[in-house]
């Protein structure tokens, strides 16, 4: 079981590094994912990790950026949201659609990848928009072999279904062992104590005043193994 400074991504001591994937990941993860990777490849995918764990203030970077207007904001169609037009309890919504509240990634946990098909993407293409998995798309071999085999591995997807909180993700794949019992234990105090304490998180106030709304519809409104 993760403690509360594992779960809310404020230390690394539940994660190591794995040199052969590029990311760091803990142990069981790493492991489940050498096996899942040596199965890909022999059904001639070549299955590459662009997102793993992800520390506090990474994610604390990354929400900061979005709210500053540093970053691009997203619909739920994918289209880009003009940052001038919107309040910051719309704005705050916005940002979790695609991006999880500093202290609530579960790639805090190093139980979480985004994966691609390296040899699928063309050339100069930045991976990870939905339609990318679809029929035609240019995952859709990955997308079918993940949804066959990744449960073999320990592995499923906790935003596959669209629950009215984060949009599906079909290439961000949980190792259930791990994460599941993590989702348990990141209690509504656990995160607000987290958020609490980091007093440059930009829209802090309004996020502790509507955090058992967001902690219902963007933390645990997901998919189960």
């Amino acid at each position: 079981m993760l403690n509360y400074l594992e779960l809310t991504g404020r230390t690394t001591t539940h994660v190591r590094a794995m040199p052969e994937h590029n990311c760091r990941l803990h142990p069981q993860a790493g492991e489940a994912l050498t096996a899942l990777r040596s199965q890909a490849r022999e059904a001639g995918i070549s299955l590459q990790v662009v997102s793993s764990f992800r520390d506090f203030q990474h994610q604390a970077s990354i929400w900061s950026a979005k709210f500053n207007g540093q970053r691009r904001l997203l619909d739920r169609s994918g289209r880009e949201i003009a940052r001038e037009s919107l309040d910051e309890p719309a704005l705050i919504d916005a940002i979790l659609i695609w991006s999880a509240l500093p202290g609530a990634s579960r790639h805090h946990w190093g139980t979480e990848i985004d994966v691609i098909d390296a040899a699928s993407l063309p050339e100069g293409r930045e991976p990870l928009v939905a339609q990318e998995f679809a029929p035609g798309g240019c995952f859709e071999r990955l997308d079918r072999w993940l949804t066959a085999n990744m449960h073999l591995f320990g592995f499923f997807r906790p935003y596959s279904t669209d629950r009215g909180g984060v949009q599906p993700e079909p290439w961000h794949l949980s190792y259930g062992e791990v994460s599941v019992p993590a989702l348990a234990g990141l209690s509504l105090e656990v995160l607000t104590e987290a958020i609490r304490c980091e007093t440059n998180l930009p829209g802090r106030e309004i996020v502790l005043a509507r955090l058992p709304e967001l902690y219902s519809r963007y933390v645990t409104a997901v998919d189960r193994p």
